[in-house]
């Protein structure tokens, strides 16, 4: 009989601990949003994943337009499609990709700062007019 007790508390305390891991895991992640399992999106690209902290402020504040739908500095150019002839980017169908100006300090155009989102969260950064990018960890 005393046996049979430990053996339940033992499979109770089993099945509590086993309950306890997978709710931190709940809480802990994104809990099935693109890069909820703790992967920042456009990662598997292959690109340099760069944290948003670690570009110029200008990037930030650009996603930060990006996230409130603008209003846009230069706005028949932002939140335009981005057409990847590069194919620097993952190949992905026409409209997928939305490009938008970070401001240069001092230039008297556009400059050749960019921020491109992806439709699944991705955000990709080029400060060469599209000849690299590096995909951004926004999280940071």
């Amino acid at each position: 009989m005393f046996s049979r007790r430990r053996i339940s508390v033992a499979l109770v305390g089993l099945v509590l601990l086993a309950l306890g891991g997978w709710l931190v895991g709940q809480f802990t992640s994104d809990g099935g949003e693109p890069g909820g399992d703790g992967s920042v999106p456009g990662a598997d690209s292959g690109l340099e994943v760069v944290a948003l902290a670690d570009l110029p402020p200008e990037a930030e504040e650009t996603w930060e337009l990006i996230q409130k739908g603008g209003p846009f500095p230069y706005p028949h150019r932002d939140d335009t499609v981005f057409g990847n002839r590069e194919q620097l980017l993952p190949q992905e169908p026409s409209g997928y990709y939305r490009e938008y100006t970070v401001e240069t300090p001092g230039s008297d155009d556009r400059g050749a700062r960019r921020l491109v989102a992806g439709s699944e969260q991705e955000l990709y950064y080029t400060n060469d007019h599209y000849e690299s990018f590096v995909v951004v960890d926004t999280r940071t």
